[in-house]
C-alpha cells in the first residue's frame, strides 16, 4: 500500500516533473516466420505484427488515461531483420512490411533491422548492411542498428569500416531533411538482446515469444528534488537520486505489469534510464548542473555523470521485478536541452562527451557533424567508442549525423522527440590508414574469463 504522501507526492511529478512512462515497447519474435519466398516472408511478418501487437497502443491509451501517466511512445522490437531475411534475400521488402504494420497499429517506432556482425559476417550479413540506406531512407517509422564489437569478440573493424560509408549514403539519402535519416541507426558494442529505447531496439535470440519492456524518464523530477536541498553532501546527493530513482521505477514497473496482463503476453524488463527530451524542465544536463557545475562540459562533469548513473542503478533496482535494457543516464545532444544549450555555446565538445559514456548508459548519441566529414573519421570515432565498451565490458553506442550540405555553426532540426541539434566541430585528422587495415581488434584479456 502507498501512504497518501507517496500519492501525492507522485501526482506532483506527474503534473509537474515531466515524469512519464517513456515508452512501453512489444519485443516480438519473428524466428516463425522464416521463408524462402519473399512475398511469403513479408507477409508472414506483417501478419504476426498486426495480429500479436493489435492491442498494443489501445491498452497503452487506456493505462494512460486510468492511471493519469504519460506513455510518450508505443513501439515494437522485432527479431533482427539479418537473421529473418537471410533465406528470402529481401531485406527491403522486410523493411517495407515493418512500416506498413508499424503504421497500421499506430506505433511511433518499428526497432530491429539490424545485424549481429561483432566477430564476422556471412555473406547475407554483408548484403544486408548495404541495404541500410535504403531501408531507412524509404521508411518512416523503421529503426536500424548493428553490433560491431563485444567484449568477448573484440572490434570488427571491417564493420566499422563500411558503416562509415553506409552513414554518409544513409545521410546523403536523407538530404532534403537534414538527413534524418541517421538518426534511426545505431552502431554498437554489447547491445544488449532486451533494450526498449529506439533507434537500438531488437529482440535478441536470448528472449522469448513476445514480452513488454517498458522504458521510464524523470530527469526534470531528480533535478526538482537536488534543488531542494542545496546544503546536502554528495553522499546526500547520491541517497537523494537513489530514493527519487525509486520512485521513477515503482512507477513504471507497474505499467509494465498492468499492459502485459491485459496484453496477456510476458512482463519483460523495466529500463532504468533517464532519457532527456528538448522540454524544458526534462534533461539530464540539468540534473549535473543541479549538483554543482556551471555548466555541463565543466570539470567534474564525468564525476558527477558517473555518480548519477550508478545512483540511478542502486534506487530502481528494488522497485521492479525484472530490470534490464541500458539501465543509467542517456546523453543524447539533441534529445536533452541542456545539452543543446551547451553544444552552442562550446561548454561541451564531442571529446568530452567521449569521456562520459565511459560512465553514461550508451554513447555518443544524437550528434550532428558537418555533412563533408569523411567517412573513415565516422568510422573511427565508432571504433574509439567501441574501445570504451569493449575494454570497460559496458554498452556502448554511436549515433552519429553528418547533415548534407550543413557546416559547423549551422543546425540540423529533425522535430519530435528528436529535436534539434547544432552542428558540432570533430577532429577531421584522417584515421583511413587505421580504418582501411580492416580486421579484428582483439578482445580485452579480462574477457577470457571462462
Amino acid at each position: 500500500m502507498f501512504s497518501e504522501n507517496e500519492i501525492l507526492e507522485t501526482i506532483d511529478m506527474l503534473d509537474n516533473r515531466n515524469l512519464d512512462v517513456r515508452t512501453v515497447t512489444a519485443s516480438l519474435s519473428l524466428l516463425d516466420c522464416i521463408d524462402s519466398s519473399p512475398k511469403k516472408c513479408a507477409d508472414k511478418v506483417y501478419d504476426k505484427i498486426t495480429r500479436v501487437c493489435k492491442d498494443l497502443v489501445p491498452v497503452c491509451d487506456n493505462l494512460s488515461a486510468r492511471y493519469g501517466v504519460k506513455i510518450v511512445n508505443k513501439r515494437i522490437a522485432v527479431t533482427p531483420i539479418s537473421i529473418v531475411g537471410a533465406s528470402c534475400g529481401d531485406y527491403i521488402g522486410l523493411a517495407r512490411a515493418l512500416d506498413r504494420a508499424g503504421k497500421a497499429l499506430g506505433v511511433d517506432f518499428v526497432g530491429g533491422y539490424s545485424a549481429l556482425v561483432q566477430k564476422g559476417e556471412t555473406d547475407k550479413e554483408a548484403e544486408f548492411l548495404q541495404t541500410i540506406p535504403q531501408a531507412l531512407s524509404e521508411t518512416d517509422i523503421v529503426c536500424a542498428s548493428v553490433n560491431v564489437a563485444s567484449t568477448k569478440s573484440g572490434i570488427n573493424l571491417d564493420a566499422v569500416g563500411k558503416l562509415g560509408r553506409i552513414i554518409k549514403q544513409l545521410a546523403y539519402n536523407t538530404r532534403e531533411h537534414d538527413s534524418i535519416g541517421c538518426c534511426k541507426l545505431v552502431v554498437f558494442c554489447n547491445a544488449v538482446d532486451d533494450n526498449p529505447f529506439m533507434a537500438g531496439a531488437f529482440t535478441g535470440l536470448s528472449e522469448g515469444e513476445c514480452s513488454i519492456n517498458v522504458g521510464v524518464s524523470g530527469p526534470g523530477v531528480v533535478e526538482y528534488e537536488i534543488n531542494k536541498h542545496p546544503d546536502y553532501d554528495i553522499t546526500g546527493i547520491c541517497e537523494l537520486i537513489k530514493r527519487t530513482a525509486f520512485k521513477i521505477t515503482r512507477m513504471g514497473a507497474l505499467i509494465g505489469e498492468q499492459a502485459a496482463k491485459e496484453l496477456n503476453l510476458s512482463q519483460g524488463i523495466v529500463d532504468l534510464s533517464l532519457a532527456p527530451t528538448p522540454a524544458v524542465g526534462d534533461s539530464v544536463a540539468r540534473i549535473l548542473e543541479s549538483i554543482g557545475l556551471s555548466k555541463v562540459g565543466a570539470c567534474g562533469t564525468t564525476a558527477c555523470l558517473a555518480l548519477l548513473n550508478d545512483a540511478v542503478k542502486k534506487g530502481g533496482v528494488m522497485a521492479a521485478k525484472r530490470v534490464g535494457g541500458l539501465s543509467g543516464a542517456f546523453i543524447p545532444v539533441s534529445e536533452d536541452a541542456g545539452m543543446i544549450e551547451a553544444a552552442k555555446s562550446g561548454a561541451i565538445t564531442i571529446d568530452k562527451l567521449e569521456a562520459m559514456t565511459a560512465v553514461c548508459s550508451v554513447g555518443l548519441d544524437m550528434i550532428a557533424v558537418a555533412g563533408d566529414t569523411p567517412a573513415e573519421v565516422i568510422s573511427g570515432l565508432i571504433a574509439d567508442e567501441c574501445a570504451i565498451g569493449m575494454i570497460n565490458g559496458k554498452t556502448t553506442a554511436v549515433r552519429v549525423i553528418p547533415v548534407y550540405g550543413k557546416t559547423v555553426g549551422e543546425q540540423a532540426d529533425f522535430g519530435g522527440l528528436l529535436g534539434s541539434a547544432p552542428i558540432m566541430p570533430i577532429n577531421t585528422a584522417s584515421p583511413a590508414a587505421f580504418i582501411n587495415r580492416g580486421g579484428i581488434i582483439p578482445p580485452p584479456v579480462h574477457s577470457y574469463k571462462n
